[in-house]
């Protein structure tokens, strides 16, 4: 644990990140800008333009070789960019920085005859864009989507257990009418699963065309070339085994519009308050003990009352999710908007888009561990429903409704609204009723526990 970190993400939850860390981290941002780089050099090579020549299968391999960065590799961009090194003075340039170590790397090669085409006609937004978009899928697709999949596979596990274990359902805080705790958990689940399937769909802008996206330089020099062609290789090269995909927006100024991060951030935060939801509710179940935490062997709830088991991984799964949450509402508002063709406000932004990714994630693994922790109090459920008998009320005057009883409702409203009814109160109501001796029977046969509805198919159906 670095315990000089200012953010909790480089702290604390560090561990909890690796995963994230790898994909969307400093290092990763350079290894991305790299390769975005030797990308664009490789699709010159082959456009047979004059004065570049082909790559060998041998000087392939050195490119390939190369964007797998090495510890040292990492600190020589830092430096070049930092301190400078040997001639080469501090660029105080993060992107120039990958090009002059591409250059220091190249110089001594076979390829040094190709070094003034090391980020050619490029300016640091195109292997910008093309780097966070890179940052972005990969942080999705390796971080956080399998940490949401496995959420959702256990709330699915979980809904089918309790499919049919009977929960009084609350509308308003009050007791309400009989549904199954399984069912009430599938509700959080099938949202969860809409959203992921729209979240697997998505796709990521990037812009590939020059200093304010019309491709001035590369004209100019060649203008023979269908360059938005040549821009859409580096594009089909980088896409490949790539869960959600890079796209290149035709028209731009020297930024990607970004529309399309807008979009995936919105998607992320629904699903975060669907979590949200349900980590407030599970915090509720908690509380009034339908649902209980199985307590970790040395574990301490609180530093003054020993009994204390807290449901902190739901409380912090909330917190975080509620940061990440706000984090993205910034994130989506603030970067689609940029002053006339460019300006830099957005920089800073960009960097802090992990750290939106990184909240949400320590929620979704705390969602995951408070979940391997609970079980349901049947028991306790059951004690709780058969103390409101009141909760009948519905199918009572639903049945009078149907048996064609003008004023059902309002008989049952006045009879129990806001009266505490027992058993035997209910039962002596319904035989004061002026209905066929048939129609009593119907509702004296009612029981809480039974008057279930759909509920427990709907935690078992199997949807699409």
């Amino acid at each position: 644990m670095n315990t000089s970190a200012l953010s909790p993400l480089d702290g604390r939850y560090a561990v909890k990140l690796t995963a994230l860390s790898a994909v969307m981290g400093e290092d990763a941002l350079l290894g991305a800008r790299v390769h975005a780089e030797i990308t664009w050099l490789t699709v010159l090579c082959g456009l047979n333009l004059p004065g570049i020549k082909k790559l060998s299968v041998a000087e392939q391999k050195i490119l390939e070789k190369l964007a797998d960065l090495s510890a040292q590799d990492i600190t020589l961009i830092r430096t070049l960019e930092t301190k400078g090194y040997g001639k080469i003075p501090a660029t105080r340039h993060d992107v120039k920085a990958v090009e002059y170590f591409l250059r220091l790397k190249l110089e001594k090669t076979s390829l040094k005859d190709r070094l003034p085409f090391i980020h050619f006609a490029l300016t640091s937004e195109d292997i910008n864009s093309v780097s966070y978009a890179l940052l972005l899928s990969d942080g999705v697709a390796k971080a956080l989507l399998p940490a949401l999949e496995k959420l959702q596979k256990e709330l699915l596990k979980l809904s089918k257990k309790e499919a049919r274990s009977v929960l009084l359902a609350r509308t308003h805080g009050q007791p309400a009418v009989p549904t199954t705790f399984g069912k009430e958990i599938r509700v959080f689940e099938t949202r969860l699963a809409r959203q992921l399937k729209e979240l697997k769909q998505k796709q990521i802008s990037c812009k590939f065309s020059g200093a304010v996206g019309n491709f001035n330089a590369h004209v100019a020099a060649f203008p023979a070339v269908n360059w938005p062609r040549a821009a859409k290789q580096v594009l089909i090269a980088l896409n490949k085994n790539r869960k959600l995909k890079l796209f290149l927006n035709p028209v731009t100024t020297q930024v990607d519009n970004r529309d399309s991060y807008a979009e995936l951030f919105d998607n992320l935060r629904r699903i975060n308050v669907i979590l949200t939801d349900f980590s407030r509710d599970m915090w509720q179940y908690i509380s009034t003990g339908l649902v209980k935490q199985q307590p970790v062997k040395g574990e301490v709830g609180s530093s003054t009352m020993p009994q204390k088991v807290n449901p902190i991984d739901f409380e912090n799964a909330e917190g975080n999710l509620q940061l990440s949450s706000a984090l993205l509402d910034f994130l989506a508002s603030k970067l689609p908007v940029s002053r006339l063709q460019r300006d830099l406000s957005d920089s800073t932004v960009l960097r802090n888009i992990p750290v939106a990714f990184g909240h949400a994630l320590v929620a979704y693994e705390s969602l995951l561990k408070g979940l391997s922790k609970i079980a349901f109090d049947k028991n306790f459920a059951s004690e709780e429903l058969a103390a409101h008998p009141e909760v009948l009320a519905e199918a009572i005057q639903t049945i009078l409704r149907a048996y064609g009883c003008q004023n059902a409702y309002e008989l049952l409203r006045d009879f129990t609204r806001g009266r505490h009814l027992t058993a035997g109160a209910l039962t002596d109501f319904i035989d004061g009723l002026n209905i066929p001796p048939s129609v009593k029977m119907q509702l004296h046969m009612l029981e809480a526990e039974k008057y279930l509805g759909l509920a427990p198919q709907l935690a078992e159906e199997n949807y699409d």
